[in-house]
């Protein structure tokens, strides 16, 4: 399992990519979605929805078990995936490409975020 280099990651697990135009894309990573099982269903955040770092803004369904989805940052959500929408096996299948989960116009950004190589360290993978 490979944790992509120029991303940051949460300790809940969640991925972020750099802000393009202050907006960064978010997913879970490998680790997560391999513990999670199979995704059945997701429940995203609402576009316009307003997250905050570490609060929960949506759930994960797998035919294990329901997981809460952390923002790994503050902000405004700009988009979800549509396509995770309809097809939540995107997240097991290509979680850091295809199986992204929302964008988020960044406000606000912890100083606790991980480098792939710290994340990799923490996860045990």
């Amino acid at each position: 399992m490979s944790n992509p280099q120029q991303l940051r990651y949460s300790k809940e697990h969640e991925w972020l990519s750099a802000a393009e135009d202050g907006v960064s894309t978010i997913g879970i990573t490998e680790y997560a979605a391999g513990a999670l099982g199979d995704v059945v269903y997701a429940q995203l955040p609402e576009v316009g929805e307003t997250v905050a770092a570490g609060e929960t803004c949506g759930e994960l369904e797998s035919t294990k078990s329901v997981s809460d989805l952390y923002s790994p940052v503050s902000g405004e959500v700009t988009e979800i995936n549509e396509d995770v929408v309809n097809d939540p096996s995107l997240v097991n299948t290509a979680p850091f490409e295809g199986g992204w989960l929302f964008k988020v116009r960044v406000s606000e950004e912890p100083d606790d975020l991980l480098s792939a190589d710290a994340y990799t360290e923490f996860s045990g993978n």
